[in-house]
């Protein structure tokens, strides 16, 4: 990956980091080691929430943000630095991922000067959490069949919304919600779509957490009925080049962050296989050496992506990417199942106490599906990045 500072500049940003969390990482929080995550953002939050406040005290929040915005103003590399080096500590899951990575660079990019002055610090510190108002019981992976609606009211001078929104992740326990709404009558597809900033505590907004196979809800249908929402994120009718440029967002950094995660799942499932003697079986074998290779090559991938964002052309990596990691996920839960052998379809306890195993295998299953499905995935290859003739449509 090409370099716009020093290495010696990126490794001292990596020690700062890696000695800040070796520091902390102590005392009270010790106990959060591990803590949270896909399948598991029930674990700790209200701890996990103090842990996040203590790292923006300190200034390790929203790193990669303009200094003037409340950020660190780090490169690119400096940002990968940190996430590797948060994920090595084995640091808890972070609650503040979707105003951090997704709103926040959204509303620097977009949004007023009043909308950052109010926003941007309130997310900084920690103080208000997002979740993303994007997919519906019609419009999942399809975003652009949206049809929550919404209407400028001219006399409070702010959105009426009426719609539904699901799958919105961590709804429960945000404060605010992004939403992409319908905002001119009889528009189509993606035009005539607005980026709406509505808050959740207040009447006409309903969320109703979704039970997962799990057993846990860290997934939601939010309703809104009359719900006001008094910001627009860019001018009205131009909500799906924001929406997109936030989902770019979304495929940063941090994802290699994510691979120090796997490679962690990874190595303990190799070390569960040499000790039950599964690795005895030349098939088990032989998918621990193709998961291995996955991985590699999804890092590869990324590196190859974050090389196209610093020359500020992302290139076909990004696309690849997702449906890339989200199967050898999904497949790295089918082997951890056949590892354990039959004594992973027993539940450890009553009435329904899943191990880290079987938690991965279940939830792995939502990876192919949320931020985009396989199947959606393929066609926007095959489509926009291959340009192949467009799938027929019924």
């Amino acid at each position: 990956m090409s370099s716009v500072e020093a290495p010696t500049t990126v490794e001292s940003f990596r020690t700062e980091i890696r000695s800040w969390l070796r520091a902390n990482l102590t005392g009270e929080f010790a106990a959060l080691r591990g803590r949270g995550g896909p399948g598991r953002e029930h674990e700790a939050f209200a701890e996990r929430l103090a842990w996040e406040r203590h790292m923006a005290a300190a200034g390790w929040t929203c790193v990669g943000w303009p200094v003037e915005y409340g950020g660190r103003g780090a490169t690119l590399e400096q940002q990968v630095a940190f996430h590797e080096e948060y994920a090595l500590a084995d640091a808890p899951a972070r609650v503040n991922h979707i105003g951090e990575q997704l709103l926040g660079p959204t509303l620097i990019a977009f949004g007023t000067d009043q909308q950052r002055a109010r926003f941007l610090p309130e997310i900084a510190a920690v103080r208000e959490l997002w979740c993303q108002g994007y997919s519906e019981p019609d419009a999942g992976s399809d975003l652009a069949n949206v049809r929550t609606r919404a209407a400028f009211d001219e006399e409070r001078g702010d959105w009426v919304v009426d719609g539904q929104k699901i799958w919105t992740s961590l709804a429960q326990d945000s404060q605010w919600c992004f939403v992409v709404a319908r905002t001119e009558a009889g528009s189509v597809r993606h035009r005539g779509l607005s980026y709406l900033l509505v808050p959740l505590d207040q009447p006409g907004v309903d969320v109703r957490p979704i039970t997962q196979l799990t057993g846990t809800s860290e997934f939601n249908e939010v309703f809104f009925d009359g719900a006001r929402a008094p910001h627009v994120v860019g001018a009205p009718g131009d909500g799906w080049r924001v929406a997109m440029a936030t989902l770019g967002f979304e495929r940063g950094v941090s994802t290699l962050g994510q691979q120090v995660g796997f490679r962690r799942e990874l190595e303990t499932l190799m070390e569960v296989a040499r000790h039950n003697g599964a690795a005895d079986d030349l098939l088990i074998r032989d998918r621990l050496a193709r998961a291995w290779i996955g991985l590699e090559t999804i890092r590869c991938n990324a590196l190859r992506m974050l090389e196209g964002v610093a020359a500020g052309a992302p290139g076909p990596e990004a696309s690849i990417g997702k449906i890339y990691w989200a199967t050898w996920h999904r497949e790295l839960g089918e082997l951890a199942m056949d590892v354990c052998g039959a004594g992973g379809m027993l539940a450890a306890g009553e009435p329904y106490d899943l191990d880290d195993w079987q938690r991965l295998f279940l939830f792995s299953r939502a990876d192919t599906l949320y931020a985009g499905s396989n199947e959606i995935q393929r066609n926007i290859i095959a489509e926009r990045v291959l340009g192949l003739p467009k799938e027929a449509k019924a």
